[in-house]
């Protein structure tokens, strides 16, 4: 409203009122304004939080479709299984050319091929081939020896069943009523069928190249040998009964350095009665310290338990001292408190959290972490094999400083960016484990991740997907069992099955108070060189 001399009044009460009340509406009106302006800013926050929310579900699904569509690994595995499809063919097309090619056809004469010469613990089956000839075809002469050619050809020779009869003659006295005769020799399950060999390769079959029991009963079927799924099942409980003191010789000697790889994973388990699944835990803890240079022999321990719950590996470590590598759990919490188990995080997790941003939306931010998480691990690999000292030499001088800046680059860089964002969570995943994070810094013995346990876990994950389920809690436990024995023999460079053959045939009658003689860096030198295979690092 515009005022004028005119239009105001010249009473002095009249003039005064007309003044309070423009005052009253000015600061209703700024009250309306200010008002409108907080329902903006409100508006405007929930509308940035949105669009955060959203920003990061688009996140989210593309990860979940690269996990679920795309390469699982960091490494261009796929790239690398088509090439070597592509290969195979053109050597395909190369070995079809040559078939077809008439024998007789004049060739150029080539360089032959140098082979790689075959194992030489590999059975020979020898074939002599005489000429047909018993003299000379041009002149009728004797013929006397003059050397030899010899060739090798490999061959494969199905796998076939063999039924051992046990004949234990009876010898009477003739003078006297006295009967000799040999005792029954053990067997692996008392009055069971299966031999020693017959049992480790159902074992073998079924937790090392997960092939469920129903499946291997349908192949055994095939060779005219009808065995149900559920006898099997039972000869197994046996057999992991059998193997108890083994399996506790490993769970102490696993538990028994200065240092333990931990991790877990989930096993479904059916629900007696139900038809339905619950959701166990398959617990695994692994001592190998040979990138540090040591000689002791790695060794993993399985267990299994119904739930997640903290206070199971509570209990699995309960008298274990020394550095414990693990990720985030929070059931570890308790273990460190106290300082009889010092904690070392896992490299691997945090960098693998930039990593999957950086794969789905790349960023100069999540591009230079990753380089300085590389940078790390360039020193690492330069020492490994390396003795302690040496190690915690080169990482004090080249590490350390690396660190200290990577600490210094994330606590610069985090204010810039959005309290919400999927690279903040990622930055301060970090930092709130930093402390852990950098702990192989000061320990020579220490590993800068925690891949020794996920690579512990692989079979079990392929395992899962074979055959879905454990039947009960209880076959959790064999599960876990059978997994540390094979497990064990892995890293130690022996065949699983040879080794499980070798203990089977011995472990009923063998003194529990010697059973650590049967552990695999026992044994080794007294299975065939076939038994031997490049260990698991």
């Amino acid at each position: 409203m515009e005022l004028r001399a005119s239009s105001l009044p010249n009473d002095i009460e009249a003039l005064k009122a007309m003044v309070l009340a423009r005052e009253a509406m000015v600061q209703e009106r700024d009250a309306q304004v200010h008002k409108h302006k907080a329902q903006l800013a409100a508006l405007e926050k929930r509308l940035s939080s949105r669009e955060q929310e959203i920003e990061h579900l688009k996140l989210l699904i593309a990860k979940l479709r690269r996990m679920q569509f795309g390469r699982k690994s960091e490494k261009l595995q796929h790239q690398i299984e088509q090439l070597e499809l592509r290969l195979e063919d053109l050597q395909a097309d190369e070995g079809a050319a040559a078939a077809a090619t008439e024998f007789k056809q004049a060739r150029e004469p080539r360089e032959p091929k140098r082979r790689k010469p075959l194992p030489e613990h590999l059975e020979r089956e020898e074939r002599v081939h005489q000429p047909a000839e018993d003299a000379c075809p041009d002149c009728g002469g004797t013929l006397r020896p003059l050397g030899e050619d010899v060739s090798e050809q490999l061959e494969y020779v199905r796998a076939h069943f063999r039924v051992i009869r046990h004949h234990r003659p009876k010898l009477a006295c003739s003078c006297c009523d006295c009967i000799v005769q040999a005792a029954a020799p053990s067997r692996p399950i008392d009055r069971g069928l299966p031999g020693p060999g017959l049992l480790a390769h159902i074992a073998t079959s079924k937790f090392a190249y997960h092939l469920p029991l129903y499946r291997q009963a349908v192949m055994f079927a095939r060779e005219g040998v009808e065995i149900d799924p559920g006898t099997m099942g039972h000869w197994m409980g046996s057999l992991t009964w059998l193997f108890t003191p083994l399996i506790d010789a490993m769970r102490r000697y696993t538990l028994g350095g200065s240092k333990v790889h931990a991790d877990d994973t989930p096993l479904p388990v059916l629900e007696p009665g139900r038809g339905t699944t619950k959701t166990g835990r398959l617990w695994v803890y692994v001592r190998d310290d040979r990138s540090s240079g040591s000689a002791d022999a790695p060794a993993v321990w399985f267990v299994y338990t119904p739930d997640r719950r903290g206070e199971h590996p509570q209990r699995h470590l309960v008298n274990f001292t020394g550095v414990l590598q693990a990720d985030a759990f929070a059931g570890y919490a308790e273990l460190y408190r106290g300082g009889c188990v010092r904690e070392a995080a896992c490299m691997a997790h945090a960098r693998r959290k930039v990593h999957d941003l950086h794969a789905v939306r790349p960023s100069a931010i999540t591009q230079e972490a990753l380089e300085r998480f590389s940078a790390l691990y360039r020193i690492e690999e330069s020492i490994r094999g390396k003795p302690p000292d040496e190690r915690l030499r080169v990482r004090q001088a080249q590490a350390v400083p690396l660190l200290d800046d990577m600490l210094r680059w994330f606590e610069l860089i985090l204010p810039t960016l959005s309290a919400k964002s999927d690279t903040t969570k990622a930055i301060q995943y970090a930092l709130n484990r930093w402390s852990a994070l950098v702990y192989y810094s000061s320990d020579g013995q220490a590993e800068i991740d925690n891949l020794i346990a996920e690579r512990a876990l692989r079979g079990v994950a392929l395992g899962r997907r074979n055959y879905l389920f454990a039947g009960a809690d209880s076959g959790g436990e064999r599960a876990a069992a059978m997994y540390t024995l094979i497990g064990t023999a892995r890293l130690n460079g022996l065949d699983p099955e040879a080794y499980l053959h070798y203990v089977i045939e011995r472990i009923a009658d063998h003194p529990v108070s010697r059973i650590d003689e049967l552990l695999p860096w026992n044994v080794a030198e007294h299975l065939p060189a076939s038994a031997k295979v490049d260990p698991i690092r």
